[in-house]
């Protein structure tokens, strides 16, 4: 009755469990390495169209609160750039590049990389910061670019950031099935390959290791490549000429 990614998720810590019993000597060996892992479904994902993704910054906009001004402000950062929610709630003052259009990123592992910003979301980011001192509780927080007085990290969380798009959701008339901060992450990826992205320019964007972990955007691809086809191939210039 478990989805398969529940049942690879138990079997594999069932297999690092039984490696510890065997290098403890509890065990002379691992039952679980003669058990057969079955393979992970690859689901395509699910993401924002662009239609939604404006009714969500059109429904962020009305709130003229700061809260509501610091939400458009991570929304906007998380589409316009891709990078990670845990990225984003962990953003300092110092990872901004204003003059340079950049965004420095420490990303998994460590891996460092610079992700460009367009003007306008920068003009957002220009907005919060003179807004921004209101969420600081002392000098510990003054190094984040979107700290929180009732975090005990200092900054805002991920899954307070994930109750506020739940909410926004409400007011935007959209089904929270298609908002979350990964899902705003998946239609960056999607949008830009939808309009002409090379796979390889976007995995640096995205900040993945392995291209392989990209591919999984190519689907939006598909009418595009029809299109090119259609367009280039021999056969179907000769069909067109009847």
């Amino acid at each position: 009755g478990f989805e398969r990614s529940t049942i690879l998720r138990k079997l594999s810590s069932l297999g690092h469990f039984f490696d510890f019993l065997v290098t403890e000597k509890v065990l002379k060996e691992n039952p679980f390495s003669q058990i057969l892992i079955p393979k992970r479904n690859s689901k395509l994902p699910i993401f924002l169209t662009n239609e939604q993704v404006n009714r969500l910054l059109e429904s962020a906009k009305a709130d003229k609160s700061s809260k509501g001004l610091r939400l458009l402000t991570m929304i906007e950062i998380l589409y316009a750039t891709g990078i990670r929610v845990s990225e984003l709630t962990a953003l300092k003052l110092s990872s901004l590049y204003e003059k340079e259009n950049f965004i420095f990123i420490t990303g998994k592992g460590n891996k460092e990389r610079l992700v460009p910003v367009d003007q306008n979301t920068l003009s957002t980011i220009e907005k919060y910061l003179k807004v921004r001192s209101e969420f600081t509780k002392n000098t510990r927080d003054e190094k984040w670019l979107f700290p929180s007085k009732n975090s005990k990290l200092g900054h805002i969380t991920r899954q307070r950031f994930h109750q506020l798009l739940k909410l926004l959701c409400i007011q935007a008339k959209i089904d929270s099935k298609y908002v979350s901060p990964h899902k705003l992450r998946h239609a960056f990826a999607s949008h830009l390959l939808a309009n002409g992205m090379d796979l390889r320019s976007l995995q640096v964007l995205l900040g993945h290791s392995d291209i392989s972990t990209t591919q999984i955007y190519t689907h939006v691809l598909s009418d595009r490549l029809k299109k090119t086809l259609e367009d280039n191939h021999p056969l179907s210039k000769i069909f067109k000429d009847f």
